[in-house]
């Protein structure tokens, strides 16, 4: 089984695990996402492959606290063994030498971004990354995306720390400026009502964006239908057709609603799963 080596809590509510699997870190490459089960009675969640090892026979996971399943998997321990751990899934991104590229990482999605970052930028890519989050507590990973990018920038909604900005407000100067030349591809991942205003911002200048959406999955290779969204004129299923879509053809109304289906349902199993874990 799966064995979790390393634990640790980055900020609040978003947890680190660092995972033996040898034969899925031997294949994963950046962009590509994992199912993963924390008892036999857990949902299935996906969580993008954040980092992996070959030699060490290591996947890093980040997850962030925000229904039962994820809290369940909070819980476990340094020398705990996952459930269940499928993978590697999706598309892997598309790594090759662009040109100045733009990394948008919003709160946890500075997770998914840093692989791609760090291949883009050992590929040759000049590299910007603007990272933000809603205050200086909620960042992680300041020091490892910084090492990959040529220009590193921070936002927080507060202005807790760098600039007291939305991520899209150094994004649209950088891409109308021209002091960093010409920005040849922008990526995007975060929530998705920060992704769709970053492919609202690119859209004018006909910058390509791309975006790795986490909607939601139950079992990550296409049979349910579940994760189904709307790209172009198309209806694809993010675990097989993704998760990296071109943003300006999502249609980030139809993905903002989806997710949203099941909210009073987590809410009701997230209450009983405190009530009864209080009572233990």
């Amino acid at each position: 089984m799966p064995r979790i080596l390393q634990k640790s809590e980055l900020v609040p509510d978003i947890h680190q695990l660092v995972v033996q699997s040898p034969q899925l870190a031997a294949k994963a490459r950046p962009g590509h996402f994992v199912i993963v089960m924390a008892d036999p009675q857990g949902e299935r969640i996906p969580l993008t492959i954040a980092d992996f090892d070959p030699s060490g026979g290591t996947i890093t996971l980040v997850l962030m606290v925000v229904g039962t399943s994820s809290a369940k998997l909070a819980k476990l321990a340094e020398g705990d063994d996952l459930h269940a751990m499928i993978g590697p899934l999706g598309h892997s991104s598309e790594i090759d030498r662009f040109g100045t590229l733009v990394m948008v990482a919003g709160g946890v999605g500075t997770a998914p971004i840093y692989p791609i970052a760090r291949a883009m930028h050992q590929r040759g890519n000049r590299v910007i990354s603007i990272q933000g989050a809603r205050s200086a507590e909620l960042l992680f990973w300041r020091e490892k995306l910084a090492a990959v990018s040529d220009r590193h920038i921070i936002t927080t909604d507060d202005g807790s720390l760098g600039r007291k900005a939305l991520v899209t407000e150094p994004l649209g100067e950088l891409l109308e400026s021209g002091g960093e030349g010409k920005i040849d591809r922008v990526y995007a991942i975060g929530p998705a009502i920060m992704m769709k205003f970053c492919a609202q911002t690119t859209r004018p200048l006909g910058v390509k964006t791309i975006v790795s959406l986490n909607t939601i999955m139950v079992d990550g290779t296409g049979m349910c239908g579940g994760c189904r969204v709307r790209v172009g004129e198309k209806s694809l299923f993010t675990c097989v057709d993704g998760p990296e879509f071109d943003g300006h053809l999502v249609d980030w109304d139809n993905v903002l609603s989806r997710q949203k289906i099941y909210t009073a349902e987590e809410k009701c199993s997230l209450d009983r799963y405190i009530k009864e874990a209080r009572q233990q």
